[in-house]
């Protein structure tokens, strides 16, 4: 008798588990409906389930899913909000780890989608449908999203969504010149990216930058870290002399620069060298003396 009542016991205490693996899995499935029943399934044997208000938002957002265009920016950045701010702290929350991407994914990527005929707006940055692919691991969608933005290589973040979409998609080695570019352009923007990308080579090179680099110590020395680059990996340089150079920017100046002087370098041209030097020192004497610094190892 003892022990037939511990097997009830035990059965109350899973009941509330097996009613909330109901909602999982109805959520899982993307079905509003069964995800209700069972949610109401839920409170009304256990009202007080501390899962109930994560749940609750989860199928709320199944109920009002759209796939409806969305045509105002305002209304983009109202509904990204909500997924920041509601249904993806709710996920987190209810469901397993291995769900967890594929949900957030199909969100992000409908988004993406509904955002499709919004242009690019200055004032609207995030409210466009590239970063929105980006989150959803479609790396090609944002690529073409991107395309659809005249002149996107003059602007910040356009810029720096196409480098991410590069660099996930093909690799660092086909994104540096796009990290030039980014870099030379808007520095901020450009640390951001590497600290988000969570690449183990690039995060040693800006660590090494950061220890090196003889600078302000503020975020607008990444606009160098392409040069410096050069003078610590050479052989990047045919890499990154596919950047746009930009003239009226110092930093992409003594990158090209430096591109020529290595290249000088082969030729043997001594006479040459001695002016481009002169030139790189007028753009940057910390960077001329990290130069050299290497020649003379080089030379020992």
């Amino acid at each position: 008798m003892q022990q037939s009542m511990q097997q009830l016991d035990i059965f109350a205490d899973s009941r509330d588990v097996v009613l909330r693996n109901d909602v999982v899995e109805q959520l899982h499935r993307r079905d509003a409906v069964e995800a209700r029943a069972s949610l109401t399934h839920l409170a009304d044997e256990y009202p007080g389930d501390s899962a109930l208000p994560a749940m609750a938002v989860l199928v709320c957002e199944l109920e009002n899913e759209s796939s409806l265009p969305l045509t105002d920016h305002a209304e983009l950045a109202s509904v990204r909000r909500h997924l920041e701010d509601e249904v993806m702290p709710a996920a987190q929350q209810v469901l397993p780890a291995q769900d967890l991407h594929a949900w957030s994914t199909s969100c992000w990527r409908s988004l993406a989608e509904r955002a499709a005929p919004l242009a690019f707006r200055s004032i609207h940055t995030e409210s466009h449908a590239a970063p929105l692919w980006l989150r959803a691991g479609g790396w090609a969608a944002a690529t073409d999203a991107v395309n659809t933005i005249e002149s996107w290589w003059r602007i910040p973040s356009p810029l720096a969504w196409m480098t991410e979409a590069r660099c996930r998609a093909a690799g660092l080695d086909a994104a540096w010149p796009l990290f030039a570019e980014l870099a030379w352009l808007a520095p901020s923007q450009f640390a951001a990216l590497v600290a988000g990308l969570r690449d183990a080579s690039l995060d040693a090179l800006r660590r090494r930058f950061d220890a090196d680099f003889s600078g302000t110590g503020e975020v607008e020395d990444y606009a160098w870290f392409p040069a410096w680059l050069l003078v610590v990996k050479p052989a990047l340089a045919s890499r990154l002399g596919e950047a746009r150079v930009q003239r009226d920017l110092p930093a992409s100046r003594a990158t090209a620069l430096l591109g020529e002087i290595l290249r000088r370098e082969h030729e043997g041209d001594q006479h040459e060298l001695v002016t481009l030097r002169e030139e790189l020192s007028r753009l940057h004497t910390g960077l001329l003396d990290a130069y050299m610094a290497t020649r003379k190892v080089q030379h020992r």
